[in-house]
């Protein structure tokens, strides 16, 4: 059977969730996120943003995420900007022009968004009322090519929004994987203090599913559990997602799971790194993006499934590798093996 480098969602989750689930099986519990495993868990996070004030959501999936927090911001008139990799752009099957708001595109090398970047696409929207109004500022950390935000950085773009009038608002759903980078000097604290929202994503980091929606902008804030109940995400049995983000609060072990995914891809990225291999960009998480031979990429391919990102020439293209929580040493070895017997 082949071993998956395609995602990091491939397993189900980590056993002390599935543990907890069971034990606490025909424990009967409030709904609707009022339980006392969801409460316990929002406390958790607000301690460790320590931010007392937030609003803490629990929903299923990221595109759900991302779709209610956008459309609960914007005015029917406003837009959002992405990066041109963002994943509400190219993963969400227009997920956010289908709630009535355009997206508008940035093309950047690193998959992040800059002050610079944005300030043309300002520039570019002054023809009012003919033009939308550009009023919310999208990024992901880990972005969609693996890179990350530094604390400069994301403290450089909150004071721009700031400046301009903009919200923020983070796609977390590789957020652990981001803050354990061993090059990042963010931490949760600082996430939750320049953005206006983010989202602690659990599918993509040890949990069945789940994404935990923080909202520090009071502004924000009053009904917004309206816009949760309306898309579908308000679910009934709640418990389902409050103890898995209890779990993985709990002993830091969400950020544990995330350090490992990384390291495993650190190791692959090394091995290709003392082979001469060239990358798509230079991450340091859990996703790499290696330029490959063709012909290598089919030998790979036998034992392993991954995706082939972009062509890069007729000989050449990048792939994409992500390891998870779960990935074992068996099979990053075996990967590692394999390269250096075909690139000897």
């Amino acid at each position: 059977m082949k071993f998956s480098f395609k995602n990091d969602y491939s397993e189900g989750c980590h056993p002390t969730i599935l543990q907890a689930l069971l034990q606490h099986n025909l424990d009967q519990q409030a709904g609707y996120g009022e339980d006392e495993y969801s409460l316990k868990a929002k406390d958790l996070i607000k301690e460790k943003i320590n931010n007392q004030h937030s609003d803490i959501y629990f929903v299923s999936g990221g595109t759900q995420a991302n779709l209610i927090v956008i459309s609960s911001i914007l005015k029917p008139y406003q837009c959002v900007i992405s990066a041109s990799s963002g994943h509400i752009l190219n993963n969400e099957t227009g997920a956010i022009e289908a709630t009535g708001h355009k997206v508008l595109s940035i093309e950047t090398a690193d998959g992040k968004l800059r002050p610079a970047d944005i300030i043309p696409v300002l520039e570019n929207h002054k023809n009012v009322p003919h033009q939308v109004m550009p009023k919310l500022v999208y990024i992901s950390n880990s972005t969609e090519l693996g890179t990350i935000y530094l604390a400069k950085e994301l403290e450089e773009l909150s004071v721009f929004c700031k400046q301009y009038n903009l919200f923020l608002f983070m796609d977390g759903a590789r957020l652990g994987h981001g803050l354990t980078s061993e090059i990042s000097d963010l931490t949760l604290e600082k996430v939750a203090a320049f953005t206006d929202v983010f989202y602690l994503g659990g599918t993509k980091n040890g949990a069945l599913i789940g994404e935990a929606i923080v909202i520090n902008n009071p502004v924000l804030q009053e009904d917004f559990a309206f816009n949760i109940k309306q898309k579908g995400a308000l679910l009934a049995k709640g418990r389902l997602l409050g103890i898995q983000f209890l779990e993985l609060m709990k002993d830091n072990l969400y950020f544990d799971l995330a350090q490992h995914a990384n390291q495993q891809a650190m190791k692959i990225k090394k091995a290709l790194q003392k082979k001469g291999t060239a990358f798509l960009a230079d991450t340091y998480t859990n996703q790499i993006f290696p330029i490959l031979p063709h012909n290598l990429i089919e030998v790979l391919s036998k034992d392993f499934e991954f995706y082939v990102w972009k062509k890069i020439d007729e000989n050449f293209s990048a792939v994409r590798l992500i390891t998870s929580w779960s990935t074992g040493d068996d099979a990053v070895n075996r990967f590692i093996e394999m390269l250096e017997t075909e690139l000897a």
